[in-house]
């Protein structure tokens, strides 16, 4: 078995659970963690999927000698060099097409999609992902389009990692949010059924077309889940209403950063999918499979509720404030030293016997270098460069002081002081980086 896009939250789940019950299983994804890579050692395989043309896709699906392929790949919203529609819809037509073009026996297509019904579909997200479905539908492959509700896994990214943040923060939604249904499906129920169509595969039957919800059957509301979570992780009893207008101004933030190359949960899509609620009818998944769905709050309360789970919820909001803040110091800081005090930042130096062009060097060139450190950590790609940059810089700063400018120690205004907790700022930065 192949199952494309491991590396995410499902993709992930799902390896990790076959390969628990003794499945033989080919991780696919662009890249890895560190721990997935040791966790799967000797079977995952790294292979741009929506990159890849349809011949390239074939020949290497072929490689895989796999009977069934599981496609986890998808996207919420377009982020830098990488196209949502592209993952969701168009690397879906080539691999349903890459599928029918093999030499061997087609493998059984098993395509992770959304809940819910076409006529709702607003977002670029939910219609390239039922544009795919339609691919797959048309063709002459055997197939299975799973429709899980709001997924959890023992991981956290994304949406789960937000919900999970929420439960532990004194705001609730606005109503308009938190009242709408909210199914939840246990990962392991996708990995149940992903072995079941397995089973079935190596036991004579090899031809499907179905596609099954796969959800709770007493759907809860965004509201009941984050009540559940809050009581599961020790969460503050009191809460205030967050106004709608926050909601939607995060949104917008989240949608610009992301042009950053960052991930954010809270984006304009994610928002709409939330409204839009999540719901779904799984009779005729459990008809065929004979399995039962673990319950809402039964789901839930497999969550663990360590002291490094509570850490995660606390500190993920509180990442986007981290790294915000860390840009904003730098650049602003750079920038005050360039313009505005210019003449001031030159004095320092001259007062110390240096000479007026030396210093005005000196002082453009520590303060584009601040700026420049504050572009890189906002930039995803290069934030731990930056990070690390910083860091650097700000040593340099506090032992040049030391020797040309002692003063500056017993400033009143604890100029340099101040510099050292900024260092550990940035080294938080640093632990909380990673998304998965």
């Amino acid at each position: 078995m192949a199952v494309l896009g491991a590396s995410g939250l499902i993709g992930e789940a799902l390896c990790n659970f076959l390969l628990s019950q003794d499945y033989e299983v080919v991780p696919v994804a662009r890249r890895f963690t560190p721990v997935q890579t040791d966790a799967w050692r000797g079977r995952w395989m790294r292979y741009s999927l929506v990159d890849a043309d349809t011949a390239s896709l074939s020949a290497f699906l072929a490689g895989t000698k796999a009977d069934v392929v599981v496609n986890c790949v998808g996207a919420l919203q377009d982020a830098p060099g990488a196209s949502a529609s592209n993952a969701n819809r168009d690397f879906v037509e080539r691999l349903v097409e890459a599928l029918q073009t093999s030499e061997e026996r087609s493998p059984l297509l098993i395509h992770i999609s959304i809940p819910g019904l076409p006529e709702d579909d607003r977002t670029e997200f939910s219609l390239g992902k039922r544009a795919a479905e339609a691919a797959i539908r048309r063709s002459a492959l055997s197939y299975v389009i799973l429709h899980p509700g709001f997924v959890v896994a023992q991981a956290a990214f994304g949406g789960s990692a937000l919900m999970r943040s929420l439960a532990v923060v004194p705001f609730d939604l606005p109503d308009e949010v938190a009242e709408r249904p909210f199914a939840v499906t246990d990962a392991r129920d996708i990995g149940r059924t992903v072995a079941f169509l397995l089973d079935q595969s190596t036991t004579g039957r090899s031809t499907w077309q179905a596609s099954w919800d796969m959800m709770e059957d007493e759907p809860r509301t965004v509201g009941e889940v984050l009540a559940r979570l809050s009581a599961r992780l020790a969460g503050p009893r009191r809460r205030v209403e967050l106004p709608h207008w926050m909601l939607i101004t995060a949104g917008v933030a989240g949608d610009a950063v992301s042009r950053l190359g960052w991930r954010p949960p809270v984006r304009s899509t994610a928002l709409s999918e939330m409204r839009r609620g999540v719901t779904g009818d799984a009779t005729s998944w459990r008809a065929a499979t004979g399995l039962v769905p673990l319950s809402g709050p039964a789901t839930l309360d497999t969550i663990a509720a360590t002291v490094q789970e509570r850490w995660f919820a606390r500190l993920y909001l509180l990442k986007a404030f981290i790294f915000g803040i860390l840009v904003t110091f730098w650049i602003v800081s750079g920038g005050i030293a360039v313009s505005v005090a210019f003449d001031a930042a030159v004095e320092i130096l001259t007062d110390r016997g240096f000479a007026r062009s030396p210093a005005e060097i000196v002082t453009v060139a520590t303060s584009l270098m601040d700026i420049a450190i504050g572009v890189l950590i906002a930039n995803r790609r290069t934030c731990r460069i930056g990070l690390l940059a910083g860091i650097g810089l700000s040593i340099v700063y506090m032992l040049g002081a030391a020797l040309i400018t002692p003063g500056l120690w017993i400033d009143p205004l604890g100029a340099l002081v101040k510099t050292g907790p900024a260092i550990v700022l940035m080294m938080v930065g640093l632990a909380v980086i990673e998304d998965r």
